[in-house]
């Protein structure tokens, strides 16, 4: 780590009213004041995602062949390989490079032929995502490392397997998509929030069960956002919500400005940007900014007894 610095542009976030589906609330959230060069990001975006010429489980290689940067999401969710991955860190490849970037397995059981990779339907489940960044960021504390618990990741995805009353042979987080294939009732909750999209200059969500707040996910522009809105949306309504009451404007409008004014440890970024990292006892946290401006940033609350 090097020096520190608060998350830019927070204290000014809005938000609107939510909708709510399956226990889930989404409020849009929208940045004020955010002025960043054309990115690229998503399925259209050109990228490839590749092994490395000898293979290793935490790192992959980010090949842009375009003159744009492509934004990779922190959990954005990859399929093939010699196992599926997913992003410890949001990082921006820039144009016409190869990358090295850190990340974590989401497949336990298979280190198989090396197929070529494709971007998943959803994120990583939110509690993978969590465990793997309190992990990251314990990493980058100690020896300035990426690194997750590999262990710690994949008895996650474990536990989420399991509360979904799904199996994989090989331990595929991306098996738990079967929710959907089961239960209608949540596919047309999917299909009803994706044909809506985000809202006009909406650039964020925060996400909360019941009148808890579990997560906030944030975009530097409202196209980067739009994106990646469907991933976003299957991955959120994949749990199943046991925590009652509804959620406080309020509540989410305070947990966003904490995410801001934690002080974050600050690090060059893999690629373009500077890498920020927060944390207390209720949120664990990660951000990529550039020229101090969010390209994009994800927090995620410890417990629901914390933020009840």
């Amino acid at each position: 780590m090097t020096n520190s610095a608060h998350l830019p542009n927070l204290e000014t976030a809005a938000i609107g009213s939510p909708i709510t589906r399956l226990g889930v609330s989404f409020f849009p959230v929208y940045l004020m004041g955010s002025d960043l060069p054309e990115i690229s990001t998503g399925r259209d975006s050109g990228l490839r995602i590749e092994e490395l010429d000898d293979p290793a489980v935490p790192t992959l290689v980010a090949h842009n062949p375009t003159p744009k940067p492509v934004l990779v999401v922190e959990g954005q969710h990859f399929l093939g390989g010699k196992q599926n991955r997913t992003i410890n860190g949001t990082v921006l490849v820039p144009g016409m490079t190869k990358l090295e970037i850190p990340v974590s397995c989401l497949e336990q059981g298979r280190w198989g032929r090396a197929e070529a990779y494709r971007q998943a339907e959803t994120f990583a489940p939110r509690k993978v995502r969590l465990r793997k960044e309190e992990s990251v960021n314990q990493s980058m504390r100690d020896s300035g490392s990426r690194q997750g618990n590999q262990g710690a990741v994949w008895d996650e995805v474990e536990d989420v397997l399991c509360a979904a009353g799904t199996h994989s042979e090989t331990s595929a987080a991306s098996v738990i998509d079967d929710v959907y294939r089961r239960e209608s009732g949540r596919g047309e909750a999917v299909k009803d929030l994706v044909r809506r999209g985000p809202l006009p200059r909406q650039s964020g969500i925060a996400v909360a069960h019941g009148r808890w707040v579990a997560a906030i996910e944030l975009f530097g522009s409202p196209d980067l956002l739009k994106a990646h809105w469907e991933a976003l949306i299957r991955s959120y309504l994949l749990e199943s919500v046991r925590i009652q009451g509804r959620p406080s404007p309020t509540r989410v409008l305070s947990i966003i400005r904490r995410f801001g004014a934690l002080k974050a440890r600050c690090a060059p970024g893999v690629g373009l940007g500077t890498d920020q990292r927060v944390e207390d006892r209720r949120i664990v946290g990660q951000a990529l900014t550039l020229d101090g401006t969010i390209v994009h940033g994800s927090a995620f609350a410890r417990s629901a007894h914390d933020l009840a």
